[in-house]
Order: C-alpha cells, then structure tokens, then sequence
C-alpha cells in the first residue's frame, strides 16, 4: 500500500497546502480520500490521471474536502471516447446522493456520467459499514464533525492498514478506526491552546493514536497558526510513537519499516 498526502491544508488558500485529500493505492485500487480544491493538480504531480481513480471518499461535504468533485466529473465527460474504463465508486455517509443531486442542479448533464461509470454509495451514518472492493477492505465509522462525518480505514491484501480521521472531535470511533494501524494520518487544525469546535489539536491527535496503538501518527488539516508552533512535539505529549507533520505530496510505504 502506498500512501500520498495530495492535501495537508484547509480552506484557507495557500501555495505550500491544498486543501484536504489523500491518495491510497494498491495493486489494483486507487482510492481519493477527500477531494478539497487543487485536488487535480496535486494528482498530476504523483502522476496519476483521474481516470485511474477507482473509488472517492468523501469524509464530509464541507468545501475543503469536497469542492473538487464537480471539475473531477467534469472533467471526466471531455474525452471521447471516455478514457474511464471501470466504474468509479463515489462513497460518503447520509445525504451524498442528496449532495450529488444538488451539484447536478447547478451544473447540470456536465456533471452526469453514463450509468456504468459512475456507482454512488451512502454509506449508513449512524452505524457505520464495511466494504469490501478487489484487494482492499473499508471500514468508514461516523465520527463527531458533520451529521455525515465519517473517518475510515483501509486494509490491503497482504494486512497494511491505514486510517484517516477526516474533521473531528476526539471519541471512540476514532480509536476503533485507527487500531493498530500502520499509518494513522489524523486532524490537527490548530495547535494546543487554540483548539475550536469540532476539530482537535495536536496533542489529542496523540492521544487518539495512543489509545488506539497506531504505529505512526501524521498530523494534518493544519490551519497556518500551525507553522509558528512545534505541532510534532505537542503530539509527543501524548503519543510516544513516530509523529509526522503532513505535507503536500509526502509519500508512505505501507508497511512502515
């Protein structure tokens, strides 16, 4: 399993940090993690086409994890004959079809692939599911954000796992996803102190990750009050693994040495 960070940033517009969005890829998966703008260019750089893409994640609808959706379908009707040739699985919690349905109001047939291209799933909010797809299993568990909140975890093959918080305040679903994970990337929007609703800090990211028994903790979604403090060692008070602050464009191989 590799591991790419397209997006470690947030809504805020910055030249080092798109907005939220991870790449997973396996054998024979390549799964979109968030979708926030810049999404695209970011892609492009690990050189990866959108017609590669086999599944999208959306962890919420809020625009920085999810504003690239409508250019991405766009995009994805231009070529003739459609260069897709699988199905792309569209995932989120309750309301995503809703959701969908209200970008095609605005955009209209631009946004609307051929039946056979595009699968839309929602996934049940309040329970939770796990899915199984070729060579990866998702597990996605609502988390305290957004009503359709959801973080999720991702198992290969061959055992590696990854888990990814999406926004989020602390609870139990966020242990459960993140178990023993190799990778745990995880939420930290504003350094300790200046925590605000619905989001975490860096030193609750490592408590997640503690409790959990993750492997390595990467902290992302950082707003720029971020860049003045040292976030990874405020994580290292509460988790004494490896800690890893997120840039655009870092890669992990799963598993970790």
């Amino acid at each position: 399993m590799k591991v790419t960070i397209l997006g470690s940033g947030t809504c805020v517009p910055r030249l080092d940090r798109s907005a939220c969005a991870l790449l997973v890829e396996t054998d024979a998966s390549k799964i979109l993690l968030d979708l926030g703008p810049g999404t695209m260019r970011r892609l492009l750089r690990c050189g990866v086409a959108i017609f590669d893409l086999t599944h999208i994640f959306v962890s919420h609808f809020h625009p920085d994890h999810s504003a690239e959706l409508a250019p991405l379908l766009f995009a994805t009707k231009y070529p003739e004959p459609s260069a897709r040739k699988r199905a792309l699985h569209l995932l989120g919690g309750s309301g995503l079809k809703h959701f969908y349905q209200g970008l095609q109001a605005a955009y209209g047939n631009w946004i609307v692939l051929p039946e056979d291209t595009l699968a839309i799933r929602e996934i049940d909010t309040l329970n939770g599911e796990t899915m199984t797809f070729e060579d990866v299993r998702l597990t996605a568990r609502p988390v305290e954000h957004r009503p359709e909140s959801l973080a999720v975890r991702i198992e290969d093959a061959a055992g590696a796992v990854m888990a990814y918080s999406g926004d989020s305040e602390p609870c139990d679903a966020l242990v459960k996803v993140a178990r023993r994970a190799d990778l745990f990337i995880c939420e930290a929007a504003m350094p300790d102190g200046l925590k605000v609703p619905g989001h975490m800090t860096p030193s609750l990211a490592g408590r997640i990750a503690t409790q959990a028994q993750a492997k390595h903790l990467v902290l992302t979604h950082l707003y720029p009050e971020c860049d003045s403090v040292d976030i990874v060692k405020q994580a290292g008070r509460t988790y004494k693994g490896p800690v890893t602050a997120a840039e655009d464009l870092l890669h992990f191989a799963l598993p970790m040495a």
